[in-house]
């Protein structure tokens, strides 16, 4: 190992530990920061357990790492859809990527070296899914500024943990050269030391904070209050709202409700996140659905009308997700809220 990777190398563990105990500070209330915390553990570990020379070496001291170390990508997965997603849950697909990425890192350390090649090949895809993940929900957020942010460490460290994988498997995990170490160390410093920066310059709880919602406070105007554009823009959502019920509309996205009030979808997103008070768009659609089926539940004229009628109605496209909506919001299922009413 030449002396420039071992420099970016040990840089880089020094930030993903200082990382960890930034981001720990939040573990207790917000499980996004949980997962960046275990994450920047397992950024430290990798950078031990895989430089050169170390990579296949069988010392029991590496074990614990490469324990932290192999499931690194799947922890990625997590993190990123943690970020972008409140009500995240990990399911048993991401703990079975962990224990693969796993498995088949250490068979390629104590039985055959050939099958880092399939571990790196499951990684790219790890990461690849991740970006699909922070993709398919991006036009939904609507804060802004966690948009920006978790965007590009998202994005580029899925590029870059993509480009490492790419390479490992052309040059034998470094092997045939020293391109590889270079790539890792410095790549890795680069983009550690760039969150670190951009972590350091938030406030307390800036990145993973499960941000509250931003309803105006009690006796104060919200910032746009005073702008005679951004009250008639409220009138207008609030009528196709109320009036045409739009949120029953199949497939219904930012950008298309948009366009039907003629307005960019910027100005739409901060009106719904700063003068409503929702983060996310799907949600806030979900939260009408659920106000116009919590009240057809409670209306005794309906009392013999089926639930699932009602839940379609509403715009729901299936009784199941119709089913953990009610109960996340109520914490009782549709049947016992209607018996309660």
């Amino acid at each position: 190992m030449s002396v420039i990777e071992a420099g970016a190398r040990g840089g880089t563990i020094a930030l993903a530990l200082l990382m960890a105990l930034l981001v720990a500070r939040d573990a207790r209330r917000f499980a996004a920061a949980r997962y960046g915390a275990l994450f920047a553990l397992s950024v430290a570990a990798q950078q031990v357990s895989l430089a050169k020379g170390l990579a296949i070496d069988p010392a029991l001291w590496l074990t614990p790492l490469r324990l932290l170390a192999f499931p690194n990508p799947a922890l990625f997965l997590v993190m990123a859809s943690a970020l972008f997603d409140d009500d995240f849950i990990v399911g048993w697909r991401h703990v079975l990527a962990a224990l693969v990425l796993s498995a088949l890192g250490f068979w390629a350390v104590y039985g055959d070296y050939r099958v880092f090649d399939y571990y790196n090949a499951a990684s790219a895809l790890c990461l690849g899914l991740a970006v699909w993940h922070v993709a398919s929900g991006l036009r939904g957020d609507l804060v802004e500024a966690r948009r920006r942010l978790r965007l590009g460490f998202v994005v580029a460290t899925a590029v870059f943990g993509s480009v490492v994988s790419v390479l490992a498997i052309l040059t034998r995990g470094g092997q045939t050269g020293p391109a590889f170490g270079y790539v890792v160390g410095l790549g890795a410093f680069a983009l550690t030391f760039a969150f670190s920066v951009a972590l350091l310059s938030l406030t307390p709880e800036g990145l993973f904070h499960r941000l509250a919602l931003q309803r105006p406070a009690e006796g104060r105007a919200a910032p746009e209050a005073d702008d005679p554009r951004e009250t008639a823009l409220l009138a207008a959502l609030r009528r196709e709202l109320e009036h045409n019920r739009v949120y029953r509309e199949e497939g219904l996205g930012i950008g298309s409700l948009a366009h039907r009030l003629g307005v960019p979808e910027y100005r739409l997103r901060r009106l719904i996140n700063q003068r409503l008070g929702h983060r996310n768009f799907a949600a806030f659609l979900n939260g009408c659905r659920l106000d116009e089926a919590m009240a057809a539940l409670e209306d005794p004229s309906q009392a013999e009308v089926p639930i699932l009628t009602i839940a379609l109605d509403a715009g729901f496209q299936s009784v199941a997700t119709f089913n953990r909506a009610f109960k996340s919001r109520t914490g009782v299922t549709p049947s016992e809220y209607r018996a309660r009413a």
